[in-house]
């Protein structure tokens, strides 16, 4: 049943997790969907063909309450199609889509936009696949990426952006915030009231926000002016390290125009991967909550450690921080992402991981187990050395991506470590 509604009382999402948009009695009385793995549909008829064509394919409008029927699993599938229908509650938006990977995601949705000639505006650091993509990838199609650094009041920046700019058309703005692996914040209300304000003829830029790091749960963009929300759902949507997958969310009006292209470039996801994520979501608070709260004892040790320089981590911003207004009125949380300066540089962060016994040395997060890895010559090993300098990215850095261990003993593996160092 599609309903979000208890008589007058509104459902929270972690109700709806567990049955919204699904009846049982569709599938044999199963509680739990089953994974529809085919590729093709049976039409009732040849009209039915027809008439689910000319709808998906944008040839006519639908009619009241007409929705595409089911066709062939690179448009449309069963398990994708609850999956999406559930990734729209946390974000309360109106639509979502599901890709083979958060970069299919972000790619796919820049694609669909932009143009050659046009340029996409983004904060930084962003994770290293998406900085490649921007810097390397779109480069080739004359599209053009400008830049502007996280972690500072968009005032500040605003002005040598627009110098940059020179009057060229702005297709989209690719936000990460917090970013990674720094955990900077990028204020989302200032960016897109500039952004949808430009004087450009034309369609104003998209503003796309990549929520990986706190979303779905602990920070949430359309209410702050972005128009397409953005995340890799390997991570804390899926959650257990076991699948890769993308996702975006928006208004219907934003997401057609990827949906579109998504149907001819096959980035969507598979039927037991949305099958898998459908799982995830029935514990994704209790998941996320877990690991921020661990987060923050772990982050609270790091802090008072004498081998350690530096902590980047939201809870521990203090009012003095020009960012801490962002914080408080933006983010629900402070997550469960840490970043550190270990004292020293490459050699004294590669002994603090490589003497980890709990901790697993690995790229990705979001996941049940706690990770660590090394950014500067492992996930944003593509940027050059001077612009990981300007971004903060150092050789001293490691990134922990805190599960839901005890989180007595998660302090004890870093203690070990550090004491190697």
């Amino acid at each position: 049943m599609k309903t979000r509604m208890l008589g007058s009382h509104r459902l929270h999402p972690e109700s709806l997790a567990m049955s919204y948009g699904y009846e049982a009695s569709w599938s044999e009385g199963a509680i739990k969907p089953p994974i529809f793995q085919t590729s093709t549909f049976v039409f009732e008829s040849a009209q039915a063909g027809k008439d689910f064509f000319s709808l998906a394919y944008g040839l006519r409008e639908p009619k009241p309450d007409e929705h595409s029927g089911l066709i062939y699993s690179r448009l449309n599938n069963p398990n994708l199609e609850l999956l999406e229908d559930r990734l729209t509650l946390w974000d309360d938006a109106e639509d979502a889509l599901t890709f083979a990977s958060g970069m299919a995601a972000i790619g796919t949705s820049l694609l669909a936009y932009a143009r050659p000639g046009d340029v996409v505006v983004h904060s930084g650091p962003l994770y290293g696949g998406s900085d490649h993509f921007l810097h390397h990838v779109l480069r080739d199609f004359g599209i053009t990426p400008v830049g502007f650094l996280a972690g500072r009041p968009f005032a500040e920046v605003k002005e040598r952006l627009e110098a940059e700019l020179a009057g060229r058309r702005v297709a989209a703005v690719l936000i990460e915030t917090p970013s990674n692996p720094t955990n900077s914040l990028v204020d989302l209300q200032a960016v897109a009231d500039w952004a949808h304000a430009l004087p450009q003829a034309g369609a104003r830029p998209v503003v796309m926000v990549d929520n990986t790091f706190l979303g779905p749960i602990f920070q949430h963009p359309l209410k702050f002016g972005a128009d397409v929300v953005l995340y890799s759902a390997t991570k804390f949507i899926g959650g257990h390290s076991d699948l890769i997958a993308g996702a975006c969310v928006g208004s219907h009006a934003a997401l057609t125009p990827i949906r579109g292209l998504r149907t001819f470039l096959g980035t969507m996801t598979d039927p037991w991967t949305g099958w898998l994520m459908l799982r995830s979501l029935e514990t994704l608070k209790m998941r996320m909550t877990a690991q921020m709260k661990n987060a923050r004892y772990v982050a609270e040790y790091l802090a008072e450690h004498p081998k350690v320089r530096k902590v980047h981590y939201l809870g521990l911003l203090t009012e003095d921080d020009p960012m801490f207004g962002v914080y408080r009125r933006q983010c629900l949380s402070p997550g469960s992402m840490v970043a550190f300066e270990v004292r020293g540089g490459e050699a004294e962060a590669f002994r603090f991981l490589d003497t980890l016994k709990m901790i697993r040395l690995a790229v990705s997060l979001g996941g049940t187990e706690s990770l660590a890895e090394h950014p500067a010559t492992m996930t944003h090993a593509d940027i050059p050395a001077a612009d990981q300098a300007l971004l903060g990215i150092t050789s001293a850095l490691v990134r922990i991506s805190v599960g839901v261990e005890h989180y007595e003993d998660l302090r004890a593996d870093l203690g070990q470590a550090l004491d190697a160092i």
